[in-house]
C-alpha cells in the first residue's frame, strides 16, 4: 500500500492531538504505518476535550452531533466506542420553553419516520408555528432540493433566507439558531452554500442522518482518548507535553524538533518518512514559515464559543434534555442552548450547561456577572426561579474556537506541494464548517494522501 522501504513499517509524525490528528493517527496505523503523535498538552482533544471542573470531568465546551457525522462514528466504532451507549440519539428538534412564542412556546420535534416524512409530519405537528410559518419552511425544503443543495454564487445565510422568502418567526425560531450551532458565524455574516452542506446531508438525507447526538462522556474519552489507545496497541506512540517547535526536510525525511521537556526531546529527536501537521492554522503558518507559502493559513477570522455551565441540587431536573433559548444581548439574555447534564450521565445530575456561540460580546463580560445574567435567563424563561441562585458556577470560553465561515472563503488544501507532508484540520477545504466531523474528515483525507 505505501511506497518506500519494504524492510519496515513507515515512520509517520503527527503533530497535534486534537480531533483531526486523532484520525489521522487511527486512519495511517490501520494502514500499517507506526504513528508518532506529538501532543504538546496534557490532553487530548485540543479544541474540544475534556476538563476537570468543581470535580468533575466536563467539557471546554457543551457539543452536539448529527447523525450525519459517518466518518467520525464510523472512526469511533473502530476504536472500540459503543456509540449508542456514549451517545444520546434523540430526532431532529427544536423545542423552546413555554414563556417563547405565544404561550405554548414552539414546539418542533421530527418522529421516526422515513425520509422525508419524517419532516413533513413534524412540520406539521409543530407547536408555535403559524401557517405562513410552516408554508415557508416548506417552501425553503423544496426548492434547496430542487436546487440540489447548490449556489451559483455564494452569499450570506440573511440573503438565501431572504431569497427563500422565510418569516420573521421561522428565522428566529428556526434557521438562526441552527446557523449558529453549525457555523458559529452569525447569519448576517455566514456563508449560505456551507449553511446549505450541513442542511443537505442532515434535512435532505435519510431520518438517521438528522439525528441530534448529545455526548454522555467528557469529548476526549468520546474519541481521542481511545484513538491512543488503539493507536498504542498497533506499536504506535502518543507523546505529551511534547512542543514541535520545527520541521526539517533533508534528503529523503522529516526531522521534527521539539523544545521544552528535554528527556521527551532526547527521545523523540529522529527522522520520519511522512508528517501530518494537525495543528491550529497559526501554529502550522509558524512551523511552515520557511517551507512554502503560508499566506491562506493567515487569512482565518475567528469566532469564540462560550459555555457556562450552572450546578444546582442534584434533584434539579428539566423536562427536556435540552431546550432552545432566545438569545437577546439587550436584555441580558446570552444563552442560546441549555442541556440538562444529568440527563446525559446521572454522575452531573443538577448541572446545566449552557451555550453562547459567535459569542464575542459576552466574552468581554466579567465572568461572574455573564453566569448570573444567564442564570436569571433560565430562571425566567423555563419559569424556575431556584435557577437564579446556582451553586457553583463556571465560565468557559474558547476564543478561537472555530474560524469564521464567510461567504466565498477559500480554505488550504491538505496538499500544500511539499513531499511528504500534509495538512489536517477542520479549516482546512472541504464541504463542513469548523465540526468534529470537519476535523475527522480532514484528518482521514491527510492520511490518505500519504498512503497515496
Amino acid at each position: 500500500m505505501f511506497s518506500g522501504k519494504e524492510d519496515k513499517r513507515r515512520q509517520i509524525a503527527v503533530i497535534g492531538g486534537g480531533w483531526s490528528g486523532c484520525a489521522a493517527a487511527v486512519e495511517l496505523s490501520k494502514a500499517g504505518c507506526t504513528v508518532t503523535l506529538f501532543e504538546s498538552a496534557r490532553t487530548l482533544g485540543g479544541r474540544a476535550r475534556g476538563v476537570k471542573l468543581d470535580g468533575r470531568m466536563l467539557d471546554n465546551g457543551q457539543h452536539i452531533l448529527l447523525g450525519a457525522y459517518r466518518d467520525s462514528l464510523a472512526l469511533m466504532r473502530t476504536v472500540g466506542i459503543d456509540t449508542d451507549e456514549t451517545l444520546l440519539r434523540l430526532p431532529l428538534q427544536m423545542p423552546y420553553p413555554a414563556t417563547h412564542s405565544h404561550d405554548e412556546g414552539m414546539h418542533f420535534v421530527t418522529p421516526r419516520l422515513p425520509a422525508p416524512w419524517h419532516m413533513l409530519f413534524g412540520l406539521l405537528g409543530a407547536r408555535g408555528l403559524s401557517k405562513a410559518d410552516k408554508l415557508s419552511l416548506a417552501r425553503f425544503s423544496t426548492t434547496a432540493r430542487w436546487m440540489e443543495w447548490r449556489m451559483h454564487a455564494d452569499c450570506s445565510v440573511c440573503e438565501l433566507l431572504e431569497r427563500f422568502g422565510q418569516t420573521d418567526n421561522l428565522i428566529k425560531l428556526m434557521w438562526r439558531p441552527l446557523c449558529l450551532a453549525a457555523l458559529n458565524t452569525p447569519p448576517e455574516r455566514a456563508s449560505a452554500q456551507v449553511f446549505l452542506n450541513v442542511l443537505r446531508d442532515s434535512l435532505g438525507a435519510k431520518r438517521a442522518a438528522s439525528d441530534m447526538l448529545l455526548p454522555r462522556v467528557d469529548l476526549t474519552e468520546l474519541f481521542p482518548q481511545h484513538a491512543a489507545r488503539y493507536i498504542e496497541q498497533q506499536g504506535s506512540a502518543v507523546l505529551y507535553g511534547a512542543n514541535v517547535a520545527g520541521l526539517i526536510r533533508t534528503d529523503a525525511a522529516w526531522r521534527v524538533i521539539l523544545s521544552g521537556d528535554e528527556a521527551v526531546a532526547h527521545a523523540t529527536q529522529r527522522e520520519f518518512d511522512g508528517v501530518v501537521l494537525a495543528t491550529q492554522a497559526a501554529h502550522a503558518a509558524e512551523l511552515l514559515r520557511d517551507l512554502t507559502d503560508t499566506t491562506s493559513l493567515h487569512a482565518f477570522e475567528y469566532e469564540p464559543i462560550t459555555t457556562c455551565y450552572l450546578r444546582y441540587a442534584p434533584e434539579t431536573r428539566l423536562a427536556r434534555p435540552f431546550f432552545a433559548l432566545i438569545d437577546d444581548t439587550q436584555t441580558g439574555a446570552w444563552g442560546q442552548f441549555v442541556f440538562d447534564r444529568g440527563q446525559l450521565d446521572p454522575a452531573q445530575a443538577g448541572i446545566l450547561a449552557v451555550v453562547v456561540s459567535a459569542s464575542s460580546a459576552a466574552v468581554e463580560l466579567d465572568q461572574h456577572a455573564l453566569a448570573a445574567a444567564i442564570a436569571a435567563q433560565l430562571a425566567h424563561v423555563l419559569n424556575m426561579p431556584e435557577l437564579a441562585q446556582p451553586a457553583w458556577s463556571k465560565v468557559i470560553s474558547e476564543k478561537r474556537a472555530t474560524f469564521a465561515c464567510t461567504p466565498g472563503l477559500r480554505r488550504p488544501s491538505n496538499d500544500l506541494g511539499l513531499p511528504e507532508l500534509v495538512l489536517a484540520g477542520d479549516y482546512t477545504a472541504g464541504d463542513y464548517p469548523a465540526t468534529l466531523e470537519a476535523a475527522v474528515r480532514s484528518g482521514i483525507q491527510a492520511a490518505q494522501l500519504l498512503a497515496a
